[in-house]
């Protein structure tokens, strides 16, 4: 009897083992991910919202704005989740991920400082896996952004506004926004010289202009194709921006403090690039190829 349980122990360990293998392949964590499926066209998004709201009070010559998130769907999806970036004058200063299976709705919010006046860009992507049968996968999607100008000068009270409402707030505007485009075009003129790519070639959209596109196909696609696009555009800056810049050899860098994305959209609509430059100054070029179907 003593020798069957010793036989039979290694086996019963190896079962458990596959076992506890399966369940961790398919459990929600292992499935923490963006992967677009065919837009569903029953599936509306009843609201989807990208916030920035300044404290009016200071702290220790540090300001706070508060970031939310939001979004619900008009049913309950197999997974929901909404992923975001929030960048101060052209850099990543923040960014945010909620993922729940079975639910129509995500939250989320957080706390950010600073301590100069700035022009905060925002911008989510909401994303819901559908499941109408046990072998049709199809999918929901919508881009929200919010953009916010924080005045904090030793000459005025801290202010903040998205559309200027006197001469003064417009000057504060074109400073902000000439400052941010002038570092950034800088960037990203280095990083275009140094892949040796053509302007010509391509229709160059920064990520944070993305949603002004969302319903507005460029280089000929259908609506349809577009989704297709702007979807798998998603899923691969989910993977190797906002889990960290894949770059070339396979190392991974961190993604805060890097400049905003630059989309490079192939004219011929066989390809896109994604441009960034790190905290370091070190220009990381991606390449997807475009897909469709």
């Amino acid at each position: 009897m003593l020798n069957k349980i010793r036989t039979t122990a290694p086996f019963l360990v190896i079962i458990l083992a596959i076992s506890i293998f399966i369940q961790w392949m398919y459990s929600p964590t292992a499935r923490e991910s963006i992967i677009f499926f065919p837009i569903d066209k029953d599936a509306e998004y009843e609201s989807a919202n990208t916030q920035l709201i300044l404290d009016p009070k200071k702290q220790n010559d540090t300001y706070t704005v508060q970031w939310k998130i939001s979004s619900k769907l008009n049913n309950p999806a197999y997974l929901r989740q909404d992923i975001g970036f929030v960048f101060f004058n052209g850099r990543l200063k923040g960014k945010m991920n909620e993922w729940e299976q079975n639910t129509d709705q995500i939250v989320e919010e957080m706390t950010l400082e600073g301590k100069e006046s700035s022009l905060l860009q925002a911008i989510s992507y909401h994303y819901s896996e559908i499941h109408p049968s046990e072998n049709e996968f199809t999918s929901a999607q919508k881009i929200t952004d919010d953009r916010l100008y924080v005045i904090d000068s030793n000459f005025s009270p801290l202010n903040s506004f998205r559309e200027p409402s006197s001469s003064q707030e417009e000057e504060w505007r074109q400073i902000l926004d000439k400052v941010t485009n002038q570092q950034l075009q800088y960037w990203w003129e280095k990083a275009l010289n140094t892949y040796n790519l053509s302007k010509e070639k391509y229709k160059i959209i920064p990520l944070t202009q993305l949603p002004s596109y969302e319903n507005k196909p460029i280089l000929g696609y259908s609506q349809n194709e577009w989704e297709h696009v702007l979807g798998n555009l998603w899923e691969g800056l989910y993977k190797n921006y906002f889990l960290g810049i894949k770059k070339e050899n396979g190392t991974v860098v961190e993604s805060i403090d890097s400049t905003i994305p630059l989309i490079l959209f192939d004219n011929e609509r066989k390809y896109l690039h994604v441009l960034t430059i790190t905290k370091n100054g070190e220009t990381v070029l991606l390449k997807q190829q475009i897909n469709t179907q």
